[in-house]
């Protein structure tokens, strides 16, 4: 998958927001403040980190070459995707969504109830 069709998928997700805290070349990508994704490059090669349950992560890597530990993040939680082809688009989008999920799921009560009411469970936990 391409970086710029990857960004415009997480983009179109209730209240995604793109931020750069660590500067011009890590694009953070959050929703109510909270964390759920990177874009940024990986030794010559672009790559986004995307958070997980700690049991599917380690599952995915052993499934997918292009499927490491989290890249200066929580090794437990957080995976690196490179988007050198060699996981599936269907699956980079699958994981992002999972962790679009995981990080609504950890809100404040009352910010998940307002995201669930706006945009449906459906919607936020693909």
């Amino acid at each position: 998958m391409q970086k710029s069709i990857l960004r415009e998928y997480i983009l179109s997700r209730p209240e995604a927001i793109e931020d750069f805290p660590f500067g011009p070349d890590v694009a953070v990508f959050k929703v109510k403040g909270r964390m759920f994704a990177t874009l940024s490059c990986y030794r010559g090669v672009d790559a986004s980190n995307l958070k997980c349950d700690p049991d599917e992560a380690q599952a995915l890597r052993d499934i997918f070459p292009g499927v490491i530990p989290g890249y200066h993040m929580n090794k437990k939680h957080w995976n690196t995707v490179l988007l050198d082809g060699t996981v599936p688009d269907y699956e980079i989008e699958r994981m992002l969504d999972r962790s679009y999920g995981l990080v609504v799921k950890g809100l404040r009560k009352m910010e998940r109830k307002s995201l669930e009411l706006a945009y449906g469970t459906e919607v936020l936990y693909r």
